[in-house]
């Protein structure tokens, strides 16, 4: 074997072999950056090795590095294109990016193999559901739960491909298998699940559970449930109760609740849909939020300073713990072309471990920081209702501008939320939304363009308030 000259840096010669030990050593032990530079120093003496390329791509997959994790998967399947482990990996890097079209026939080769493996069988399904591909993607996966049918996965699919169909009822009931995925963290609560029993007369509880913006989206449905029952108690997130303080539908909103409190039993708040819809023409208007008048005096003094300008509140990534929010975010710099339309003013509406690039670049001269103060979303409600237009990414903020009845454009990655869906410009879940939508996987700048093409067009004809139109 090649006797490999360190650099100073490195310690001791160390052999080819000795190299791709401590390579799959140091990744198995979670030294991501250790492992890195070593299949980097192994794969220059031995580049065909098609197990370390794929090693080296999921190790890419997992820091996000998604072009380099795809690269670094085409040669280990190139080298080697019959591994069912290459196979899978290149599909994964593939769907990440949204070439589903690529990594469809991989998942179908996969199956060739192995006929049973039920997890390529969803995930093709989810691929077709990431396409827009509604149609299809209920018809496979219903068919692979016809000969998997306990499989949470493949059901959880079928419940996204249902929902952005707008089949909500057979959607919601489906999405029940969100509990036996690893997504979701088991519960533990004193009192017994609500499973579908008559209500009459109980006192029940509804749980939080995801994020905010489900959050927001749900409690539309909390007048269907007090229908049904005597007594609503609503278990809201610290960051939502004064927002959520005069909901309709609520007897009682708590932070926190012992475990000797009067309920009969719980629900969690997406499984509150399955009481009272069916269908799109069947949607209830979005919840009534509340913005405190201590709220309202705070935002007032943002925009005093700009009374003639054409307002816009702007937010460009969500909560960076979410897995998926690579993709559904942008770069603060990219609303700086807004900036320069004549009479537009933009204030920043994020919170969040993102705002130190905002302020060190300087941005924050041109987009005023309204957030960084906020105590919770109802400061952020506030602020919101300042501005002549909320331009924002797939976050909560979103959700809540749309609850307000808000002018609010949405600016959509390419597999956007069900809410969404994957094609055209409004949304019967919030009617005062425009969405602009990527044409293509990771491409920013058309809906970004037409975001800028469109704010000039609005501020020049003077709509102000009429901007969702």
């Amino acid at each position: 074997m090649a006797d490999l000259r360190p650099t100073p840096d490195q310690g001791p010669p160390l052999t080819s072999a000795d190299l791709r030990h401590a390579a799959t050593d140091a990744h198995q032990g979670g030294d991501l950056d250790k492992a890195r530079g070593l299949y980097a120093r192994y794969l220059a003496t031995a580049p065909r090795d098609s197990g370390i390329w794929s090693n080296l791509g999921a190790l890419h997959r997992s820091q996000q590095r998604h072009d380099q994790a795809v690269r670094a998967h085409a040669r280990a399947h190139a080298l080697d294109g019959d591994s069912v482990g290459v196979l899978n990996n290149y599909a994964n890097a593939l769907t990440d990016i949204g070439l589903y079209d690529q990594a469809i026939p991989l998942r179908r080769k996969i199956l060739e193999k192995a006929p049973n493996d039920v997890q390529q069988k969803a995930l093709i399904g989810r691929a077709m559901r990431g396409k827009g591909d509604y149609p299809a993607a209920i018809a496979h996966l219903e068919q692979v739960l016809k000969e998997h049918p306990d499989d949470a996965e493949t059901e959880l699919q079928l419940a996204f491909a249902l929902l952005g169909e707008g089949i909500y009822d057979a959607g919601f009931e489906a999405y029940r298998a969100r509990w036996r995925t690893a997504e979701m963290k088991k519960q533990s609560l004193p009192f017994p699940k609500w499973e579908g029993e008559d209500l009459t007369g109980k006192t029940v509880l509804v749980m939080p559970e995801q994020g905010f913006g489900d959050a927001v989206l749900m409690v539309r449905f909390l007048p269907a449930l007090k229908a049904r029952c005597a007594r609503v108690v609503f278990l809201s997130e610290r960051p939502m109760a004064r927002l959520f303080s005069d909901l309709e539908g609520v007897d009682q909103i708590v932070t926190g609740l012992e475990p000797s409190a009067p309920i009969d039993c719980y629900l969690n708040i997406m499984d509150l849909p399955r009481l009272a819809l069916t269908g799109r023409d069947d949607i209830p208007p979005p919840a009534r939020m509340a913005t405190p008048p201590d709220s309202l005096a705070r935002a007032a003094s943002f925009v005093r300073p700009f009374p003639d300008a054409f307002k816009v509140g702007v937010v460009w990534t969500g909560s960076t713990t979410y897995k998926g929010n690579v993709f559904r975010s942008f770069s603060h710099t990219d609303y700086l072309p807004l900036v320069d339309i004549a009479g537009v003013q933009l204030f920043s509406l994020y919170k969040g471990p993102l705002l130190g690039a905002y302020r060190e670049d300087g941005s924050d001269a041109f987009m005023i920081d309204t957030a960084s103060t906020d105590r919770d979303f109802a400061d952020c409600a506030a602020t919101m209702a300042q501005m002549d237009l909320i331009v924002t990414s797939d976050t909560a903020t979103a959700h809540i501008a749309g609850s307000m009845g808000l002018p609010c454009w949405v600016i959509l990655h390419w597999d956007s939320f069900w809410v969404y869906t994957h094609s055209g410009e409004a949304t019967p879940w919030y009617p005062s939304m425009r969405l602009f939508r990527q044409p293509r996987p990771r491409d920013w700048a058309t809906p970004l363009g037409q975001v800028r093409d469109a704010l000039a067009q609005t501020v020049a004809e003077g709509k102000g308030r009429a901007a969702s139109g």
